[in-house]
């Protein structure tokens, strides 16, 4: 087995060729990391979820990091970490451009809700929660390769 890192191309490659993710957020040294799906657009990830604990915390601290893999054939695999600051998309005069950039990139895959925009029912929720549309804008991208030899 050997490992090697991705280029620039592998890493963009890998990030658009796949929906799902591992988002980590942190609030008061306490890491939090969930399943994410999202759409790559050069220089952000754009998501939907939610509100809740990932949306609090990323409020608090929108310092977040989001993994993706692919495992290939037998003990390959490639992963990616991208590191970024999260954003929101709000309902507001100024986001509306951005907003349906977002709506445009994730509706272009099925199940593109999930797993943001579901909640467990046990207990059965107080209220209806919102949905909200973000982004992470990217800072830095690295990823790794392992080729079975």
């Amino acid at each position: 087995m050997i490992v090697t890192e991705l280029d620039t191309a592998q890493v963009q490659a890998l990030l658009a060729n796949n929906r799902l993710g591992r988002l980590a957020c942190t609030q008061d040294d306490q890491p939090y990391v969930v399943p994410i799906t999202f759409s790559y657009s050069g220089v952000y990830l754009y998501s939907l979820s939610m509100l809740g604990q990932k949306i609090d915390w990323m409020r608090s601290n929108p310092k977040v990091c989001v993994q993706v893999d692919e495992f290939t054939h037998g003990r390959e695999w490639k992963s990616v970490v991208v590191y970024g600051t999260y954003e929101e998309l709000p309902e507001k005069i100024g986001f509306k451009h951005e907003r349906e950039r977002a709506w445009s990139l994730l509706s272009q895959h099925p199940n593109w809700w999930e797993p943001g925009s579901l909640k467990p029912i046990v207990p059965p929720p107080a209220e209806i929660s919102s949905h909200l549309f973000y982004r992470i804008i990217i800072k830095t991208m690295t990823g790794r390769q392992a080729i079975d030899v």
